[in-house]
């Protein structure tokens, strides 16, 4: 399969669904701190990459059927099941019974709401920048729980446990997943 005419595709994709820049932004998130776990695991980093940017594919358009939508149009897309059960885990205990079990689910499942949060952090810095942000600064805001509220905690946490992975790890990692797109996603 030609990985980049993928890309192209999905991204086509997301923008047929997803008018809202915000959304796509954190599709782009999503995507690359999925290509930073899968460089990490030594797994394929493009693959994990498309699982992270289509994973909120119907969000905007079927906000009620979040997870189910995206399964009927990826089907018909002709994405393999393992790629569309991996975009349903991460509405684990939300919107899906389908749980994370495999690696890829579990990352995703953890870091799509720690990269709101990480967002939201950076947009509160004077410079707005990511460039160094360091954890303290991510945990501060983790623990009060008036600030992005939106953001489900305990989903990050359980994920955290689901991976074997302290917190703290797993916010430095998606961090440093987010650098690496910081120019797509406004935070230089």
């Amino acid at each position: 399969m030609d990985m980049k005419k993928t890309r192209e595709e999905a991204l086509l994709l997301l923008e047929e669904y997803n008018e809202t820049p915000a959304l796509r932004r954190h599709a782009f998130a999503v995507e690359a701190v999925m290509r930073y776990f899968a460089e990490k695991r030594g797994e394929d980093p493009d693959y994990w990459a498309l699982v992270g940017l289509l994973h909120d594919l119907d969000y905007e358009k079927y906000p009620a059927e979040h997870c189910i939508k995206t399964r009927e149009i990826l089907e018909k897309k002709g994405y393999e099941e393992s790629f569309i059960r991996a975009i349903e885990s991460h509405g684990y205990g939300i919107c899906t019974e389908v749980e994370p079990l495999l690696p890829m689910e579990k990352v995703l499942y953890t870091i799509d709401e720690l990269t709101g949060l990480i967002y939201a952090t950076v947009l509160m810095r004077p410079d707005r920048s990511i460039s160094n942000l360091e954890l303290k600064s991510v945990k501060k805001k983790f623990k009060t729980a008036s600030f992005a509220q939106g953001v489900n905690r305990e989903v990050i946490s359980s994920g955290a446990k689901m991976l074997s992975m302290e917190l703290d790890e797993v916010i430095t990692e998606t961090i440093e997943g987010m650098r690496r797109a910081k120019d797509q996603l406004e935070l230089n």
